[in-house]
């Protein structure tokens, strides 16, 4: 699975001009899978993101998780993550799972967050969607597990 990690002041997601989740102080959660990707796999990136240590601590240094700081999660699922784009202009998407195993992946993810995190909020499995977001530092971490 891939993951792409924002640490944000605030965070929405948007679909038809509606606001479907939201968050203050957290992390944005970027999710994609991949065809070998596993419920197992999932739950060990979940496990890695809590307990990531990205926020700043009393002393200024990235001492602390989210779950140290009491930040939300914002999941969203991005097929584009596994963009192949060594040929061409165009990128390719075939490195991602399909639809139906990625959204029941997706799915298994955010239900894991939820029962380990307070606060959870999502976008929409397949929907067109407005991300809008306050990057905190920046603060971006790509993390990748597989199989």
């Amino acid at each position: 699975m891939i993951a792409l990690l924002q640490r944000v002041s605030e965070a929405r997601v948007n679909i038809e001009g509606q606001t479907v989740g939201a968050i203050g102080p957290g992390l944005l959660v970027l999710v994609c899978a991949e065809p070998a990707d596993t419920e197992a796999l999932g739950l060990k990136l979940l496990n890695k993101v809590l307990k990531l240590r990205i926020f700043a601590d009393d002393a200024g240094k990235m001492n602390r998780s989210v779950q140290d700081v009491g930040g939300g999660l914002l999941i969203v699922s991005q097929f584009t993550l596994a963009a192949d784009t060594t040929g061409g202009n165009r990128p390719g998407f075939t490195n991602a799972a399909p639809p139906t195993l990625g959204e029941s992946l997706y799915d298994a993810f955010v239900a894991a967050a939820r029962a380990a995190h307070p606060q959870v909020a999502t976008g929409r499995f397949g929907a067109d969607m407005q991300v809008h977001l306050v990057n905190d530092g920046p603060v971006t971490i790509p993390m990748r597990l597989t199989a």
